[in-house]
């Protein structure tokens, strides 16, 4: 028997990991299982190269629970401990072993999915135990070691009379963690950390039907057994060539990832590269519509089949956060809890990686088949548009594949919407003006038209519109964006023949203060234009500019960026100085009479906004029964 005190570097360590060096208690389990899960790859790798004389076999990990002993006992067939590994691995605390195997096996082992990196993790089953006891046997012929801690720096180390290889943990859970001597909570964290580990876990015993007899009868109950309940898949689909994949097998492990997901992802991209970094992964393109949060941070991080996090921020692009699926990367360093990332140059590599791939597979996708691209854009379209905006690189690749649908379900890429529009919507300057609505019913008016007068009118529609619209206007030469309903679409392109008014510049001047004065609201700007006679007599726009700052402040960039505070509404209210019903009220001689028509003219062009609530519709309804009277 010896004993001694754990080589530590800092005083009272075992409170320091309870407390502070992991995030999560729950973690522990990762860890433990973690370590056997390595323990058991090093000697397949050391048998398959011979210095293990052992027969590898069909290992797993078994977790078992004692509740009325209120112990976890975790249980591998891996490769074992000698007393002095004992010593070395677990009483420097620290030391990593698998970087110590690594180093020595760097050629051979490079593949041999070792997980560990700190030598910390076994420690993190102070965290739940107030006592833990290790009992392991070295696949060398040595005696076996039974290893025990109270949770303090003293430690006893005796022989043990164990017969079989491996590493058996055996963790007296404290009076605080008495939540880790549940079935269900273990078994909650094994599916979360360890669903996808790469050696079977085995965790109780499940009932499996047999088939019936020949020679039974119908009302005879088939036969049943017990058998291993292992809870793991060791080989997910992530891990397997494209070329052994078929589009059911991806589907199969979508429903496996999300088993509470119903419907089926729109198409998946397969990350599968070794140089200049490690990296492998599933993603899937769910159907997103047009919310941009609900669907975050359901990508999962694995390294070497063990769960990570779901929190992929910097190693996933921002816009892609909202995609699913899994990456598992050796090369992302994280901290001794595994949950937190550090930046470094190789995760700046794979994040360029990850985006690249979406917009090859997006590109190919478009190009075989664009009339599914087309039928599936409005599902992934808030992806591709926040992309375009947050990631230089993806904007230029984007060029190729984003589409620009317009009202009548059209679609153009912005290749061919330059050409479609260049010799009819133009301004003054010869600058491109688009037209676009943002919701067809709201703007049906307007939408009809700019129809009437041949103008494409595109339909968008994201939450992001206002901030894609700058950036498009940024990127593209000598073009400008104008929503249907925005300053008055027949100032800014155009006309062959201009329309003259029918009132002088007087007569429009003194019509501009009588309506000002009559409808009493600074947040209007009366505007008196020469239009078409059939166009409505009272139009309401919004400044282009301010309605698109004032979008981007609600969206979270106006702001923050531009520091205006909460940005006032602002009208334009456009008098069409050629239509009739504007004559009648300059020529109406009582100024009571006069001022019920402006009223009643500015109210139906509110209501045609939908600006109309409240005790101003209450008026205008009552004031139409009496019209109407």
């Amino acid at each position: 028997m010896s004993t001694g005190k754990i080589n530590v570097s800092v005083e009272n360590i075992f409170p320091l990991i309870k407390k502070f060096l992991y995030s999560d208690h729950e973690i522990f389990l990762r860890e433990l299982i973690s370590n056997a899960t390595d323990a058991t790859l090093k000697l397949k790798h050391l048998a398959s190269i011979g210095e293990s004389k052992v027969t590898y076999g069909n290992p797993l990990i078994e977790v078992k629970v004692d509740k009325e002993g209120k112990k976890l006992h975790i249980i591998d067939q891996g490769l074992g401990m000698t007393a002095d590994e004992v010593e070395k691995y677990i009483n420097q605390v620290a030391f990593s072993g698998a970087e110590e195997f690594l180093n020595k096996y760097e050629d051979s082992a490079k593949d041999a999915g070792i997980i560990g990196h700190f030598g910390l993790g076994f420690y993190s089953a102070f965290m739940v135990a107030e006592k833990v006891e290790i009992i392991t046997k070295s696949h060398k012929d040595e005696p076996a070691a039974h290893w025990s801690c109270d949770g303090s720096p003293e430690f006893t180390l005796v022989a043990a009379d164990k017969a079989d290889r491996g590493t058996e943990i055996i963790l007296h859970i404290a009076e605080d963690s008495t939540e880790f001597l549940e079935e269900g909570r273990i078994t909650e964290l094994l599916t979360k950390y360890n669903k996808f580990m790469p050696v079977p876990i085995k965790f109780g015993m499940k009932t499996e039907t047999l088939p019936k007899p020949e020679d039974a009868k119908e009302e005879d109950p088939a036969p049943t057994q017990e058998v291993d309940n292992i809870i793991n898949n060791p080989n997910p689909a992530w891990t397997k060539q494209p070329t052994d994949l078929e589009t059911e097998d991806y589907k199969n492990f979508y429903r496996e990832l999300y088993p509470m997901q119903f419907e089926e992802p729109l198409f998946n991209i397969h990350l599968n590269v070794d140089y200049p970094f490690n990296l492998t992964g599933i993603l899937y393109f769910p159907k997103l519509g047009q919310d941009m949060n609900a669907q975050k941070d359901r990508i999962q991080l694995y390294q070497n089949q063990v769960f990570v996090t779901d929190n992929v921020e910097g190693i996933v692009p921002d816009f892609l956060t909202m995609l699913r699926g899994v990456i598992d990367s050796p090369d992302i360093p994280l901290n001794v809890s595994r949950s937190y990332l550090q930046a470094d140059g190789a995760v700046k590599k794979i994040s360029g990686y990850i985006t690249r791939k979406v917009a090859d597979k997006l590109k190919s996708l478009f190009n075989n088949d664009r009339e599914d691209f087309e039928k599936k854009w409005n599902d992934i379209k808030v992806v591709i548009e926040y992309g375009m905006l947050s990631e230089e690189k993806f904007f230029e690749k984007a060029d190729k594949f984003a589409l620009y649908p317009t009202v009548d379900d059209t679609f153009f890429t912005w290749e061919e919407l330059e050409a479609k529009i260049k010799d009819t919507q133009t301004d003054k300057d010869n600058k491109l003006v688009v037209l676009y609505a943002s919701n067809k019913d709201e703007q049906h008016a307007y939408i009809q038209s700019a129809k009437d007068k041949g103008y494409e009118v595109l339909l968008l529609d994201s939450p992001i519109v206002s901030h894609l619209i700058q950036k498009l206007e940024t990127s593209k030469e000598n073009v400008s964006f104008v929503r249907v309903d925005g300053d008055h679409v027949d100032n800014l392109i155009k006309k062959e023949e201009e329309q003259i008014s029918k009132l002088s510049d007087e007569e429009k001047e003194s019509l501009k203060t009588v309506i000002t004065e009559a409808i009493g609201d600074t947040s209007y700007t009366v505007q008196m234009e020469a239009m078409d006679s059939e166009a409505a007599p009272f139009i309401i726009t919004q400044p282009e500019f301010m309605r698109r700052m004032k979008e981007m402040q609600q969206s979270g960039g106006g702001g923050g960026m531009f520091g205006m505070g909460n940005m006032p509404d602002m009208y334009n209210l456009v008098v069409n100085a050629n239509h009739e019903l504007v004559s009648e009220i300059m020529n109406t001689k009582t100024s009571k009479k006069k001022e019920r028509l402006i009223k009643q003219s500015f109210d139906l062009a509110k209501l045609s906004q939908n600006l109309l609530k409240g005790e101003e519709l209450t008026d205008f309804i009552k004031r139409s029964y009496s019209m109407i009277k």
